[in-house]
């Protein structure tokens, strides 16, 4: 299992919650973590990765050495603790009842254009059984907009440990891997016209689908 863990170039809250998930997932989960040379050490880029479970978002980022930012449905700025917290570790609230996103964005543009990486999941919604799901074009219109670098990731076992339809199962090996980031030559096609985003989304699923599960070592 690779590591490379910076906290103290992270926002103070977003650090600790970097390291406290971390301790969390090795103690409970401890799957096999491969492919963290692929992830870039400076600059702005995004993580795709496959969705199946709400741990999704806290795994992916406590083994990504960088601040990640990641959506979150704006409701859940409920609160002055919740809000306090939410905008303290970089969450971008995000319309998903109908509403305009330009306001999320222009908060993903801010966010890469300050150096920092986000995590997005192209099937837009967590699958029931941790198939992949076709992709959905908004990952492609992000990608395509910014025209950064995108790191494939692929969760597996996460549906297991804590799905749609079943509780937290504690000790579920859960493993990531993280694939080559694609350059924008790898997923864009300007001339593809209307289906230019749903075209760049689903490349870029198909280079998720393509990574494998790595080996579990007992240890």
């Amino acid at each position: 299992m690779q590591r490379r863990h910076s906290q103290g170039e992270m926002d103070p809250l977003y650090g600790i919650c970097h390291y406290l998930i971390t301790v969390i997932f090795d103690s409970v989960f401890r799957g096999e973590i491969a492919g963290l040379e692929n992830v870039p050490k400076d600059g702005p880029f995004l993580v795709a990765a496959n969705h199946a479970s709400h741990l999704d978002p806290p795994i992916i980022g406590c083994h990504v050495p960088r601040q990640m930012a990641f959506f979150a449905r704006k409701t859940l700025w409920n609160g002055k603790i919740a809000t306090w917290w939410m905008d303290g570790i970089g969450s971008i609230p995000v319309d998903r009842d109908g509403g305009s996103d330009v306001k999320a964005i222009k908060n993903v543009l801010r966010t890469l254009q300050a150096g920092k990486a986000i995590t997005l999941f192209p099937e837009g919604t967590r699958s029931l059984d941790g198939n992949l799901q076709p992709a959905k074009s908004g990952v492609g219109m992000i990608a395509c907009r910014t025209q950064v670098a995108v790191v494939p990731a692929r969760i597996f076992n996460s549906h297991i440990a804590f799905g749609r339809e079943g509780g937290l199962r504690l000790g579920t090996r859960v493993s990531i891997v993280y694939g080559k980031p694609l350059q924008p030559a790898d997923y864009d096609d300007p001339k593809a016209g209307k289906e230019r985003y749903q075209l760049a989304s689903e490349k870029i699923m198909a280079a998720i689908a393509k990574l494998k599960e790595p080996k579990t070592v007992i240890v």
